[in-house]
């Protein structure tokens, strides 16, 4: 009778968590498909799979029919996966207008692709049929996208486009502005067929798949038993596996929502357990969860975006990404370590925990990850190549696994990881294809210069304005848009702001990344901080108000990077002045998260918050001055602390 209960009540907890994910991502909206259509669905997203994997690897075509073939089959997929309404999902069902859509937006990128030559040759002479084709291929594009990722990122590209026609383009015939506009995102390298859709069809859609087999070897479960072996025994335990496991797991998923969901439907009841209130169990999830994009080595799909733009090699991005991520779970960390120290709570029972040493027999699922790693890192072999291998070994480690004691890697989970990697690439190829369109709109109609002529004549030389400006901007722009299309957008529009203030490029792009990412926990549309609370039962504003606080390191550490260029090893070695500015940082963040927080060694009065605040911020600012007045300011709040706790606890035993 028991077992029925929590079979049930597990059931009713699949069932929840099937609804939030419905709600707060896009990607899980999707049509209802049995029997002999779903295999037909399944067959087909397998299809694309494999031969996304084999174009990357083996295609030696032209690559406009490389892009444009893979633009068609994610319209086909986006059609026949994903309704035009949540509410409209009948089983087996896709409506005439969705089938009309299909082929004809297919068509309209297939086109393209068995024509390529001819297109290409003739230059800007297009005939009226070209335009129409372009027309249909543009907004079957626009559609999959608002079914897929949301509205969003489709009223900034519509703004743009509008912009565009209206007031951005020169040619006094409005026919002409279209036609215009029209053939360089539709036919050019300059809009859809631009960097975005360029690295998602070569390096993404692989990362995506192999992310996809990860996870069906057990690596998530693995993640989440080590992180309750480390930190599970400690004050405020289940929080702190919340930040180590969605840490491990976020740079696998690449989704702040999917991540928040898939961990958080097991962490935090954990949190709630031991004592911490819903809005702070939902927030320490999202924060954590987000901060995954920014972990290597995968940091979700835009890190193969920004190698590809900046023109460095990507394990230079993975090196560099290390520790301003440290310094973000650092934050995180702290937060929960001080909010569990405030109110007394426990960990886990050491019964409760998992054995390192049965985990340790399972650590050659962590195989695939050190051998990609290890590719990359020493340019062995090409990103998409060593992703391909790096399949390979999460297949053998699978199989492995099943005869060791774990669950067996079947021929059926191979399939489903490949189901799942096509249909994962959908949304991202959607949204890569749209910021091809914004990037390209804006750069045609010079929108970006006149964007970054305005800010930079406001800052003036002040580089803290323009770095706040750009804050504002990035987050803005990025609220309810896919971390690979906001960072798109952001390279094109606010990084070379701050490059024109002097900023190097590669931290330029760091900070308008990270921004990009917060969005995801800021309000008013944080989504991630919104799946959270769905699932702790909190209220929504409060867990994300709460997920931002939490999250300081992110809104501390860009502009720390952008100030003190040395945090990324730029034009720097491992020398004195990087180790000092690594400790002042961590001094700085601890400062201001404890400040935050509100307890350090004690209930914190006004004065000593503010010291703490004044002092961390000082540290951003590199300069012996600056450092030396931040750390004496944390010292002198400290100082109080210990003298007020000692009072204390001197009043408390009566002496």
């Amino acid at each position: 009778m028991a077992s029925q209960t929590d079979s049930k009540r597990n059931e009713i907890d699949g069932n929840d968590l099937e609804q939030v994910m419905k709600k707060y991502d896009r990607e899980s909206n999707v049509r209802v498909f049995t029997g002999k259509p779903a295999i037909i669905v399944k067959a087909i997203l397998i299809g694309f799979s494999l031969f996304c994997i084999w174009v990357t690897l083996f295609a030696t075509f032209l690559e406009e029919i490389r892009l444009t073939s893979f633009m068609g089959m994610i319209v086909l997929l986006g059609f026949m996966y994903y309704p035009a309404k949540k509410d409209n999902n009948r089983v087996n069902h896709i409506p005439w207008y969705d089938i009309v859509g299909m082929v004809l937006g297919t068509g309209a990128f297939l086109y393209y692709t068995f024509n390529a030559d001819g297109i290409i040759q003739q230059g800007t002479r297009f005939e009226p049929y070209q335009i129409l084709i372009a027309v249909i291929g543009i907004a079957a594009l626009l559609e999959v996208t608002r079914r897929s990722v949301g509205w969003p990122i489709l009223i900034v590209a519509l703004f743009f486009i509008v912009y565009a026609l209206v007031y951005g383009l020169t040619n006094p015939s409005a026919i002409g502005r279209l036609r215009y506009l029209v053939r360089n995102l539709f036919y050019a390298k300059t809009g859809i067929l631009s960097t975005p859709i360029n690295v998602c069809s070569k390096y993404i859609v692989v990362f995506i798949i192999f992310g996809a087999f990860l996870e069906r070897t057990g690596i998530s479960e693995l993640f989440i038993n080590l992180a309750n072996c480390i930190a599970g025994r400690f004050a405020g335990g289940p929080a702190k596996v919340a930040v180590i496991s969605s840490a491990l797991c976020g740079m696998v998923s690449g989704s702040s929502v999917g991540n928040t969901v898939t961990t958080g439907s097991v962490t935090i009841p954990m949190m709630k357990d031991t004592g911490y209130k819903a809005e702070f169990s939902g927030a320490v999830e999202a924060a954590a969860s987000t901060g995954g994009q920014i972990m290597p080595p995968i940091m979700g799909a835009a890190a193969f975006l920004m190698a590809d733009i900046i023109g460095v090699p990507y394990s230079d991005i993975l090196v560099r990404a290390i520790f301003p991520a440290v310094l973000y779970f650092t934050g995180i960390f702290i937060a929960v370590h001080l909010e569990a120290k405030k109110h007394g709570l426990t960990g886990i029972p050491v019964e409760k925990l998992p054995r390192l040493s049965h985990l340790l027999k399972r650590i050659y699922l962590l195989v695939p990850l050190v051998l990609l790693v290890v590719w990359v890192s020493k340019n062995m072999m090409t990103m998409q190549r060593a992703a391909s291998f790096a399949i390979v070994a999460a297949i053998a480690v699978g199989i492995i696994d099943g005869f060791v004691g774990g669950e067996r890697f079947t021929i059926k989970k191979f399939f489903e990881a490949l189901e799942a990697g096509g249909k994962g690439t959908i949304t991202v190829g959607a949204a890569c294809g749209v910021a091809g369109i914004i990037s390209g709109t804006i750069t045609m109609t010079g929108l970006a210069n006149e964007m970054i002529n305005a800010i930079v004549a406001i800052a003036g030389d002040k580089l803290f304005i323009a770095l706040f400006l750009t804050m504002l901007c990035c987050i803005v722009l990025g609220m309810g848009v896919p971390t690979t299309a906001t960072y798109c957008i952001m390279a094109a529009t606010c990084a070379p702001i701050l490059t024109r203030m002097g900023v190097p490029i590669l931290a330029a792009h760091f900070f308008v990344f990270y921004f990009g990412i917060v969005a995801d926990i800021t309000p008013p549309v944080a989504l991630a901080a919104y799946a959270g609370s769905a699932i702790a039962k909190s209220n929504p504003m409060r867990t994300a108000y709460a997920a931002t606080k939490m999250a300081v390191g992110a809104f501390l550490i860009p502009y720390i990077f952008c100030f003190n260029p040395k945090i990324l090893f730029i034009d720097t070695g491992v020398d004195g002045s990087l180790v000092v500015a690594y400790i002042t940082a961590f001094i700085g963040i601890v400062g201001v998260a404890s400040a935050l927080e509100g307890y350090l060694l004690t209930d914190m009065i006004i004065i000593e918050r503010l010291l703490l605040i004044v002092g961390g911020i000082m540290l951003i600012f590199p300069g012996l001055l600056t450092d030396g007045l931040g750390v004496a300011i944390i010292a002198v709040g400290v100082a109080m602390q210990v003298i007020r706790r000692k009072n204390r606890l001197q009043i408390g035993s009566g002496t």
